[in-house]
């Protein structure tokens, strides 16, 4: 395995909220102060295992919504390219 890989630094993002969709292709978040930060992971599988279970606990609102942001993508986002 590459040693980059290895020491890469990533950083997940689990937040979620409640959306407002005029159409599919412009949605936002019906009150910004209610999003719901669910946490910040080192890891992929931990961040997708906490929007398990943040999206599991809200089934029953169909406007609720989690995601996972890929934060260490967006403070370097050519960091693939350089490793490529």
């Amino acid at each position: 395995m590459d040693s980059t890989k290895i020491n890469q630094q990533l950083l997940h993002l689990v937040i979620g909220g409640e959306l407002v969709c005029v159409d599919p292709q412009n949605c936002e978040f019906k009150d910004l102060e209610a999003v719901d930060f669910v946490g910040a992971y080192g890891s992929y599988e931990d961040a997708r295992a906490a929007w398990k279970n943040a999206a599991q606990r809200t089934v029953d609102n169909a406007h609720m919504r989690y995601f996972i942001i890929h934060a260490h993508q967006l403070l370097d986002p050519h960091a693939d390219k350089r490793q490529a």
